[in-house]
């Protein structure tokens, strides 16, 4: 049966683009639209979606109020719709705060032009949504994000482009051993489900942890404030990832937006670089090249943690990391909001161990 979509969203262009988005995909229908929550909500009385994919800015009622009022009434899935902008990022950790699955970012680009980047993303977001398990997803949660746009002609739907492996970025791990020293750190990708999963970690962290490096699937801006945020309520430092950042102790970096983040080994420090290139696993950041990345420059050195998530981004990087003798751990279905990028390195052998969340935030700190 096909995922029953509920649109709510002020501006009639948007409405169209993503109607003619979601219903060209396999297994979505779009059942029903409303230019504000006030109709939304008589148009619920009668028909319930799966999915809601909500704007925040609307007349009569913002979409913040309205998600609240959602989750405690009757828990859905809700992708929030927000502008790329300082100031819509701020509002969408609001709603990722208020129980929100997904957040779709609507930039200034042509309506045309987005379709034919992010049509996929945009159909795996509401994919990855009807999934979500919201007994996971709870107040002071936060998830992946994924790119929108709002203006532009009448829409045309796009063949989607190909997916490129890690091999579009850097070379592989070539087998050779990395000297081994003391000093671990970690790489943690994760998308659908992942900011709150990464909340809950990192909050508990003590500042001796080892430093980490992280690629959650979000575009710019958007990485920004939820670095921000989460600084503001950890003990150890987050930050958004600038070029030369060193990992160090008490230290986690959130590969911006837009950009793929790589592990570099300098002596015996750990630094990232932040590069162009073109998607991989159709994600940029993505957490492929950054377990490559990984794999290559620390090798046993290293841990690889991949962590609920929508499709397979993760899981050949993370096979490669175990392959040259780094710990690897993926999250357990129970705890993953969408266990999508777990099982995935599970099928592939490449993780070494599968625990709940509770269980890999302890073993994190023990390394402290």
């Amino acid at each position: 049966m096909a995922i029953q979509v509920m649109l709510v969203d002020d501006s009639a262009v948007v409405r169209q683009v993503l109607t003619q988005v979601f219903n060209s995909a396999s297994g979505i229908e779009v059942m029903d639209v409303a230019h504000d929550p006030i109709m939304a909500m008589e148009k619920l009385k009668k028909r319930w979606p799966d999915v809601i994919v909500l704007d925040v800015e609307m007349p009569k009622m913002d979409g913040i109020t309205f998600l609240k009022h959602l989750m405690s009434t009757h828990p859905t899935p809700v992708v929030i719709c927000s502008s790329l902008t300082q100031k819509g990022a701020d509002v969408s950790m609001q709603a990722l705060a208020a129980g929100a699955v997904d957040v779709i970012a609507k930039p200034t680009g042509g309506v045309k032009s987005f379709l034919e980047e992010n049509s996929k993303m945009l159909i795996d977001a509401v994919r990855g949504a009807s999934m979500a398990k919201m007994s996971q997803v709870h107040a002071g949660s936060t998830a992946k994000l994924v790119n929108k746009s709002t203006d532009g002609a009448a829409a045309v739907i796009p063949n989607v482009r190909a997916k490129l492996s890690a091999d579009a970025v850097l070379a592989a791990p070539t087998g050779k051993a990395v000297f081994s020293t003391t000093e671990r750190i970690i790489a943690i990708g994760t998308s659908t489900g992942g900011t709150q999963a990464l909340e809950s970690i990192l909050t508990q962290l003590p500042r001796t942890c080892p430093g980490i490096a992280i690629v959650q699937h979000m575009p710019e801006q958007f990485t920004a404030a939820f670095a921000k945020r989460l600084n503001s309520i950890c003990q150890i430092e987050v930050k958004e990832a600038v070029d030369g950042d060193r990992i160090i102790p008490g230290r986690a970096i959130i590969a911006p937006g837009g950009r793929h983040m790589t592990i570099k080994r300098s002596g015996a420090f750990y630094h990232v670089e932040v590069i162009d290139g073109p998607p991989v696993s159709r994600h940029r950041p993505s957490v492929d090249v950054l377990f490559r990345s990984a794999a290559k420059s620390a090798g046993r050195n290293a841990w690889g943690i991949i962590m609920t998530g929508m499709g397979d981004d993760g899981a050949k990087g993370l096979k490669e990391m175990h392959d040259v003798g780094a710990h690897t751990i993926a999250q357990d279905e129970k705890s993953c909001v969408v266990f999508g990028m777990p099982k995935e390195a599970i099928k592939l052998g490449a993780a070494a161990e599968v625990m709940p969340l509770a269980q890999i935030t302890q073993s994190i700190a023990k390394l402290g």
